[in-house]
């Protein structure tokens, strides 16, 4: 298949052929070799976070009592109920699987903090060795945010690296690196709020309350965010040079950007406030709209790829419209709802994820970008929704 052919067929899935192409048939049935390479992955994975969550329950325990560590933990937990809702929210066009948003939370929890601690401790302790001039301060505005926003985008780079399939673009990138990032803060969080608590008591663990959790909750995300951003742009582009551009981008700005808050941090409570006013602020609310100006770009991109299979007969275009508008999906999941109850509601919901996968790998496929065996994930996607037309309408077609 040609990255400009679109596979059509009779809508009830019995028989299937490609535009400007001979017919063509169905991968061979899969090997266990995929199953096996699966299970292996999520073993490591699984071993990984347990080990780092072993080395983080004792780097708390070395520092803090255990009701401390509860009393910072139940308190870093609530930036999460609104950072984390932004960033499923964005994800609501293409969902991303539960186990890769799971993996990279997790990610910047555990082994993103554990790499970091180690990494910022053995640098410190480099400076402070050869005498260097205020090496805190050097170790928060230059140390910190090479370490920490290296080890942060790294879990962006191998779900891209691993699982090219669930990574279409710049939204997934800012998804997953805000997820990561979100983790990240939080075992930070914790750290640093039973630290203020341990040495101010109450006053200074409510100070770092009101900087961490409510003044900067998306400090993190956003750095990782930008590196995102750019592993997004990677993914849309076949030239190797602009890969590593965009992704080099991407993590230096993820770096500038941390370093300048921690810069800020460091200039008292003045300089604090005037940094957070003229330049945080700011920047904060202009990712916001980046981050509704994408995801509204997402629905017109649905729109645009799902148009020829509608003029193929897979779709209709009434469907490719549905699709391609957030609101227009949910009143759709709630007509399933009044017809046919849960079931058809979730046939409905099905429908319209496989849909979204289809548009999104059709771009890929249009642009040369697609991963090995894109074209008979293709067909995969369209006897997907084709199947669950019927479960959700009882008919081939709407």
């Amino acid at each position: 298949m040609t990255p400009g052919d679109v596979t059509t067929s009779d809508p009830s899935g019995q028989g299937s052929r490609s535009v400007g192409t001979e017919p063509r048939w169905h991968a061979p049935n899969p090997t266990r070799r995929p199953a096996l390479r699966t299970t292996l992955t999520i073993g490591v994975a699984t071993s990984v976070f347990l080990l780092c969550l072993l080395v983080v329950v004792g780097i708390f325990g070395e520092r803090l009592t255990a009701a401390t560590i509860i009393t910072s933990a139940l308190m870093a937990i609530l930036p999460l109920f609104v950072v984390v809702p932004v960033y499923l929210w964005l994800d609501r066009f293409e969902a991303e699987p539960t186990r890769y948003r799971v993996f990279a939370f997790l990610w910047g929890a555990l082994v993103a903090v554990v790499g970091a601690f180690f990494l910022n401790t053995f640098g410190l302790r480099l400076l402070v060795d050869a005498q260097w001039t205020d090496p805190l301060e050097t170790g928060a505005v230059y140390l910190a945010p090479i370490t920490e926003e290296t080890l942060k985008g790294l879990g962006v780079l191998l779900i891209y690296l691993l699982r090219r399939r669930e990574f279409d673009g710049i939204v997934d990138g800012i998804v997953y690196g805000g997820l990561i990032g979100a983790g990240f803060a939080f075992s930070e969080n914790i750290l640093y709020l039973g630290q203020a608590y341990s040495t101010a008591g109450s006053e200074g663990l409510t100070a770092t309350f009101i900087v961490r959790c409510i003044m900067g909750p998306f400090g993190h995300p956003l750095f990782t965010s930008i590196t995102g951003i750019g592993i997004g742009i990677a993914v849309t582009t076949r030239n190797p040079a602009t890969r590593v551009l965009a992704i080099v981008t991407g993590w230096v700005c993820a770096m500038i950007l941390h370093s300048l808050w921690n810069l800020s941090a460091l200039a008292g409570i003045d300089g604090f406030i005037q940094a957070y006013v003229t330049y945080q602020v700011p920047l904060f609310v202009a990712f916001l709209g980046f981050l509704v100006w994408v995801r509204r770009r997402e629905g017109r991109l649905i729109g645009q790829y799902l148009s020829p299979y509608a003029d193929a007969g897979w779709l209709t275009h009434g469907e490719v419209t549905m699709l391609s508008h957030m609101r227009m999906r949910r009143d759709a999941r709630a007509w399933a709802k009044s017809h046919g109850g849960t079931p058809a509601k979730r046939s409905m919901a099905a429908f319209q994820d496989s849909a979204s996968d289809l548009a999104l790998l059709r771009s890929r496929l249009v642009h040369g970008t697609a991963e090995p065996g894109a074209s008979e994930r293709e067909l995969e996607l369209l006897d997907a929704i084709t199947t669950h037309r019927r479960n959700f309408i009882g008919s081939p077609m709407a």
